[in-house]
């Protein structure tokens, strides 16, 4: 967390993470409790993406979000917290024990109103959410292997004017052959290519933390016309 981007140089990087203006002493002390809990994990999105992601809500003007993987809760705080009166943010995670803490933190923050939590493979709950325009914002950071059948599922579900951000799509850099390629590296090349042929929408990536795309419907809409 005292990072932005492993594949900028290391001044730049800590200038961008100090520089991202989310004061939160709560998420200060999620990180930290995190950090201890589990210092083997890293999946913790950075402080510059966090505020990023809080911005991208507001100025989509979202009121219905949508989380897929939670961990201990540090995206999905961003998410709430700039959702307006009455907005709604549903957050998607396999396991209980990080979402313990995560529930915690929500309930310190006065957020237990806005975010509801379904605990079980993603897929399966994305495959039960009706077909339509249910959500405005939707943030992928989950297993890397189901990345595309995630952004399938998601955006015959967006809403007209809706945006999505998917995490670590850079990969460390190594998805532009910065380094030798690994499993992740082929599987976030597979994603991305499938997001830029994709006619239904169009996408940027931006070099923030591990890489984020940003992704919003073409026109005329995020389904494809019968």
């Amino acid at each position: 967390m005292a990072h932005a981007s492993a594949f900028l140089d290391p001044r730049i990087s800590a200038y961008l993470a100090a520089h991202a203006k989310l004061s939160d002493p709560l998420l200060a002390e999620l990180v930290d409790e995190t950090r201890l809990t589990y210092p083997e994990l890293h999946m913790q999105i950075s402080p510059d993406e966090g505020a990023l992601l809080r911005l991208l809500v507001r100025l989509c003007g979202a009121g219905r979000a949508i989380e897929v993987g939670t961990f201990t809760g540090y995206s999905s705080l961003c998410i709430a917290r700039a959702l307006p009166p009455g907005g709604r943010l549903l957050c998607c995670d396999v396991n209980e024990e990080w979402t313990s803490m995560a529930r915690r933190y929500w309930e310190r923050a006065g957020l237990t109103d806005r975010i509801e939590l379904r605990l079980g493979p993603a897929l399966e709950t994305l495959a039960r959410l009706p077909m339509g325009p249910l959500f405005d914002f939707a943030f992928i950071d989950a297993e890397k292997t189901e990345y595309i059948a995630y952004y399938d599922a998601l955006v015959p579900r967006m809403a007209t004017g809706g945006l999505m951000a998917v995490d670590n799509v850079l990969h460390r850099g190594w998805v532009a052959g910065t380094a030798e390629p690994d499993e992740r590296t082929h599987l976030m090349r597979e994603f991305n290519e499938h997001v830029l042929v994709d006619p239904r929408t169009e996408s940027v990536i931006v070099p923030i933390a591990d890489g984020l795309t940003l992704i919003t419907a073409a026109e005329p809409g995020w389904r494809t016309p019968d």
